[in-house]
């Protein structure tokens, strides 16, 4: 198991900015709740934008108008011409004028397109789903697209994730296990490093160690049904690295270090104690794994062990090692 300290770091943060200027009619959200993508959070009076959707409208049913009779005058300069009643000059003149018109009403026609659209900014959503903040702007105001703060940020929530930096010397094994496809399981918990808050696994590592601190950063995804991990939080993560099968375990107050290196007390069946030298494993919540030099069913000193020393004989029974 590997500890580090992290940041919840949301997936996306939005925020809501108007896209077209007016009055601030209305706001249709409470600070604080959860939103889904597309539900509506505000109106910008609309008025001004049907007004011009209704001019366009009434543009392009006159241009269209004016383009029908351009092209009837059109055909009837094409009988005219081949009856050598009119000349080309005439004919070509009628032909630019409906060309002309056939311009307008595309225009006419985007015009119409773009005021729609206005209109639509004017209904202010959700762009992505997530936990609103506080509201950055009051009814009754001016807005615009340079509006200070927007009007309210969306901070995704479900899923988030927590940044957090490892040694380098970690990196190897991690990435083995990324690219062999093993899900490293990470847990993000509180400051006292009590109370689990969330259960994730390591999604990504960055691209670059930090040279000035040996150390490279990584990104652990959440599923936080339950809204435990807030945008910012401080959090103590834990990834666990690899799983030992069958490792024995002790308490971490059992093991001493000296000349033979880490070693524990054994208590052998005369109660007598052996300096007996181990090769430890990861550690977690106060206890440790055993490589070698125990076995499952051996009994260990855990408490008065500054007393003793090797061949010492005692009378508490010890603490058998655990598997």
């Amino acid at each position: 198991t590997l500890n580090a300290l992290g940041t919840v770091t949301p997936l996306s943060t939005v925020v809501v900015q108007p896209q077209i200027a007016g009055t601030l009619e209305q706001l249709d959200f409470k600070e604080g709740e959860t939103v889904k993508k597309g539900a509506p959070l505000a109106l910008i009076d609309p008025r001004p934008y049907e007004a011009a959707l209704a001019q366009y409208q009434g543009q392009l049913a006159r241009d269209t108008a004016l383009l029908g009779g351009a092209k009837r005058d059109l055909a009837r300069y094409n009988r005219l011409l081949r009856e050598d009643s009119v000349s080309r000059q005439q004919r070509d003149d009628q032909q630019a004028l409906v060309e002309q018109y056939e311009g307008t009403v595309v225009t006419d026609k985007a015009q119409i397109d773009n005021a729609r659209l206005n209109i639509s900014y004017c209904h202010v959503t959700a762009p992505i789903g997530g936990r609103l903040g506080l509201r950055q702007v009051d009814a009754g105001n001016y807005v615009s697209l340079n509006t200070v703060g927007g009007l309210v940020t969306v901070t995704q929530t479900q899923p988030t994730s927590v940044i957090f930096s490892l040694p380098e010397d970690d990196l190897p094994e991690i990435m083995k296990q990324l690219k062999a496809g093993a899900p490293l399981p990470v847990a993000a918990l509180d400051r006292n490093m009590k109370t689990t808050l969330a259960e994730g696994a390591l999604e990504t590592v960055d691209n670059a160690i930090d040279t000035s601190t040996g150390t490279i950063k990584m990104r652990a995804d959440f599923a936080n049904g339950n809204d435990a991990l807030f945008a910012n939080q401080f959090v103590n993560v834990k990834l666990l690295l690899k799983t030992l099968k069958n490792a024995v375990v002790i308490p971490e107050a059992a093991v001493h270090s000296g000349t033979p290196g880490d070693y524990v007390y054994v208590v052998k069946a005369d109660n007598t104690v052996s300096v007996t030298p181990v090769k430890l494993g990861p550690s977690a919540n106060g206890a440790v794994a055993v490589l070698s030099g125990l076995k499952a069913g051996d009994t260990i000193v855990t408490e008065g062990a500054d007393r003793l020393k090797d061949g010492a004989k005692v009378t508490l029974p010890g603490r058998a090692a655990q598997q």
